[in-house]
C-alpha cells in the first residue's frame, strides 16, 4: 500500500478498511511496526480501559486507521464511498476493505456489492476471510455462503480465490490489481481459523477465548515464536 508514516493523512494514501473490526489487533501490529505510532502503545495497552487501541478497532487517537468499525456490514459500504470520491476527484489511490465472511449475510453488504460494479470501482479490492465459522456456528449451518465466489462474479466483481495463509498467493494478487478495468476485485482468502495451533484450529470457541498462560506458552511453541 501507498502510505507515509509520518503523514497519516497524505491525500493520495491508499485506504485500508478492517470491516471486521474485531481483527482490531492485527492491524495495530503492523501500524506500530511500520512507525504510525509507538510499538510500545501496542505491547503496553492494547485492549486496556482508557486505551485508544480498542479492541473493535477505532480511529480515535490512532494514526493510520480510517474508519471505526466492529459493527459487521459497514465496512464494504465506506470503502465504496472512498473508491467513488478517489475516481471522480481524480486521485490514484486504491481502497482495501477486509471482511468476515459472517458479515456476508447482511443486506448491507451486497447492496455495496452492487454499486461497486455500477460506477467502475476498479480501485476498490474486497477481500473476504472465509475461515467458514461465525459467532455463534459454522457459516454452512447459519447462512450458507456458497457459491461465494460465483455470488460476487454474478454482481459483476472480478474475483481471485487464494489459499489466506499463502503469504506467496496474496502478495500475487495484490500485485495484479487492478484485475480488470471497469471492475472491482474480490479476493476470497480461503482461510482456518486458529491456524498452525493445534488446539485452536478450526474451532468455535476460539472465536471468543483467550489463551490461559499454559496455552500461550504451547501456542507460541507451535508457531515456532520465540520471546
Amino acid at each position: 500500500m501507498r502510505v507515509k508514516p509520518g503523514q497519516p493523512d497524505w491525500q493520495d494514501r491508499d485506504r485500508f478498511i478492517l470491516s471486521k473490526g474485531h481483527g482490531a489487533a492485527g492491524v495495530y501490529a503492523v501500524l506500530a511496526e511500520m512507525g504510525f505510532f509507538p510499538v510500545e502503545w501496542m505491547l503496553e495497552t492494547y485492549c486496556q480501559d482508557g486505551s485508544v487501541l480498542a479492541g473493535h478497532i477505532s480511529h480515535t487517537g490512532v494514526p493510520g486507521v480510517e474508519v471505526s468499525t466492529g459493527s459487521l456490514g459497514h465496512g464494504l459500504s465506506i470503502a465504496c464511498g472512498m473508491a467513488l470520491a478517489g475516481k471522480r476527484d481524480g486521485r490514484p489511490y486504491h481502497v482495501f476493505a477486509m471482511l468476515s465472511d459472517g458479515e456476508c449475510d447482511e443486506g448491507s453488504t451486497w447492496e455495496a456489492v452492487l454499486f461497486a460494479p455500477q460506477h467502475g470501482l476498479d480501485n476498490l479490492i474486497a477481500i473476504v476471510d472465509y475461515n467458514k465459522i461465525q459467532s455463534l456456528g459454522r457459516v454452512e449451518e447459519v447462512l450458507n455462503l456458497e457459491p461465494l465466489g460465483a455470488k460476487w462474479k454474478a454482481f459483476g466483481w472480478s474475483v481471485h480465490e487464494i489459499d489466506g495463509h499463502d503469504f506467496g498467493q496474496i502478495e500475487s494478487a495484490l500485485r495484479d490489481i487492478p484485475f480488470e478495468t471497469h471492475r472491482p476485485g474480490c479476493i476470497i482468502a480461503h482461510t482456518v481459523k486458529g491456524k498452525g495451533v493445534s488446539f485452536m484450529e478450526d474451532k468455535l470457541a476460539w472465536h471468543y477465548k483467550a489463551p490461559n498462560d499454559e496455552e500461550l506458552r504451547q501456542a507460541l511453541v507451535e508457531l515456532r515464536v520465540t520471546e
